[in-house]
Formats: C-alpha cells, structure tokens, sequence
C-alpha cells in the first residue's frame, strides 16, 4: 500500500525532518531551503525540462549543487542520429541563484559569458527562452518554446533517506505539456508544433547523500487520441512509503506500484543501445524499449563524478489505467536512464 499525501504543510519541521513521506498528485507540501537542518554543502536545486517531438528534442537544466552549479544544454535530432550537449558550470554557488520555492511560479535563470537560459511564467504558459554563442563547433544557438500549463495531474515525491533524517528528496514530474516553438542552430529551424510536441518538468530540491544511482523514465505523447504519458523510477533513498512509478492519460494520473528496468548486459556491462524490457509486480506497465541514441557524459574527478545514460527510444507494450482499462502502446518516443553520481 503506498501513501497518498493529500493535506497541505510544509515539507519539514523545526528539527529539517520530512513531516510525511509518500507521493501525491500535486505540489501540495511547502519547501523552505531555510528549513534544512544539514549541510549547506549538501543541498541540491534543480529546473530541468525537455521538449521533444518524433524528429528532435532539446533539454535545458539550471541547477545550483551548493559547492557547483551547471547549466546545460542540448540539442537532439532522432534521425542522424546525433546529440550536442554543452553545460558550463560555476563554483560554490550557495544557493545564491535563488531558485523558487514552488513551481507553480517564480523564474529561473542560468547565466555566463557568452549565455543564457530563462524558465519564467507568463499567465498560464511557461516560457523557456535560451542562446548560447559557442554552443557547438563555433556554432551559436537561440531558442524560444511555450508549453501551456493545463491543470493536470502531475507526480509529486517525497523520498528519505535510511542515512539521515536531514537528508531528502522533494521531486516533482509534469508530463504532456503541450509545446510550441523554434530552436535555431547551424542554419536549421528545430520547429515545435503543439498538435505533436510535449513538454517535461523535472523540478527537484532536496539533500542528496554522497553516492547514489537512479533510474528514471518518461514519456509523453498521444495515445487513442489522447494525451498519455509516464513517470517511472527508482534506485536511491527509501521508498517504502511510495514509488514515483505513475500514468497520466488525459490529465488525470493513475498510480503504479514498482517498476523494474531491465537493461541488457554485454560482457558484463550495460548495454544500453540493445533492446531493454521493463515489468511491474502489479501488472500494470509491461513494455519493450528500442533504443535510438545515448546521451552518455562520463566525468571523473575522484571525489566528485558522474555516469550518465539517458537512452532516447521507443516504447511499445500495454499499461493498465486505474479502473483496469489496457492501453495499446506502440512505438511511443521517449527515454530511460541510468545515472550514478559521486556529488
């Protein structure tokens, strides 16, 4: 049984403990960075979208790790296939960037020499304007996107940690967001139209401890006519209380039980570009993954590093809606991945 939060109160009380643990279907509880009782070092604030139709994507991340901040960008086209990322980091930062306490409102930027990324609010609709003058090869790029904000459902976390009751993890998923816009780049217009382009929010704040592996997948696209889409994961923290496993179709979510990411082995290594499965113990989400590009980053630096493998691919199987309704799913775009960081 997993625990629905349905009550508003802020996320921790006087001692930086998580009040309740669980999942819910909104942003219902209050984060307050000046209510964390660990180390200031510790805390780690992200924005973190991605925009994607079936020919190109582009995801855009502003974070601020307390002792490092990034700010990043990348440019995907499904049928080379190939990928562009770019991310320039900073120091101690601190939480100086300021980032909101809510995604529901206030903006986010990320800036440098010769750059910018913008995620602000405008009445219902959440802009995402960015540029970068050295992007790739000496090759700038300029995009502006829309993605209207419906009133949907969305997957809501509140994951602890076994290690501390200081450490956590406050993480939020909007999917199906419809998109609307144009990225330029090396003379080519990266077009996004609303019948057939969506969104993602990865918004998440929280205490992370030192050494941990995720994995995370999602999709957002049309199914029966419909918008459908996934929230799925898991690896790190205690999840006892809920998993972030969730379907949304028609702005309405549907809640699933674990999920397990079956990543095919190569001499005794992840073979991230065959074919993966992923199985529910409920039933409830069972599909094959065709894998199309790997953005892989792979840092090092002893203390600190990180592993990343965010596949981009097709899903194709069958989920079970909440009143027991199966949909057909068939070849639908999005991606899975595996990434363990040393932070």
């Amino acid at each position: 049984m997993q625990h629905e939060i349905t009550n508003r109160h802020p996320l921790l009380d006087e001692n930086g403990h998580l009040i309740e643990t669980g999942y819910a279907k909104s942003l219902i509880l209050d984060y307050d960075r000046k209510a964390i009782k660990a180390n200031s070092l510790r805390i780690k604030e992200w924005d973190y979208y991605l925009v994607y139709n079936e020919d190109h994507a582009v995801a855009l991340t502003v974070d601020d790790n307390s002792y490092m901040a990034l700010d990043s960008i990348s440019l995907i086209d499904f049928h080379k296939p190939c990928e562009h990322t770019n991310s320039p980091m900073k120091v101690m930062t601190l939480g100086k960037r300021n980032f909101p306490s809510s995604s529901l409102n206030g903006d986010v930027k990320g800036d440098g020499k010769g750059y910018r990324i913008e995620f602000r609010h405008e009445g219902n609709d959440r802009i995402l304007d960015f540029e970068m003058e050295n992007f790739f090869e000496g090759k700038p790029i300029k995009g502006i996107i829309r993605l209207e904000k419906k009133d949907d459902d969305s997957m809501v976390i509140v994951t602890p940690y076994k290690e501390s009751k200081v450490h956590f993890y406050y993480n939020q998923k909007i999917n199906c967001m419809p998109a609307e816009g144009k990225v330029f780049f090396d003379g080519k217009e990266y077009i996004f139209n609303k019948e057939d382009s969506f969104g993602t929010l990865d918004w998440g704040r929280g205490v992370w401890t030192y050494k941990n592996t995720w994995y995370w997948g999602s999709a957002s696209g049309v199914v029966n006519g419909r918008r459908f889409g996934f929230n799925i994961g898991y690896g790190f923290g205690d999840t006892s209380a809920a998993s972030e496993n969730m379907l949304f179709y028609d702005g309405k979510a549907h809640k699933l039980s674990k999920v397990v990411f079956n990543i095919p082995q190569k001499n005794g290594k992840d073979d991230f570009l065959s074919d993966w499965t992923f199985t529910s113990d409920d039933g409830r989400f069972e599909m094959d993954f065709h894998p199309i590009i790997d953005r892989a980053a792979n840092t090092d630096f002893v203390i600190l590093g990180s592993n990343q493998h965010q596949v981009f691919g097709r899903f194709s199987g069958t989920a079970t809606l909440d009143d027991g309704s199966i949909l057909e799913v068939k070849d639908l775009l999005g991606f899975a991945e595996k990434v363990s960081n040393k932070w």
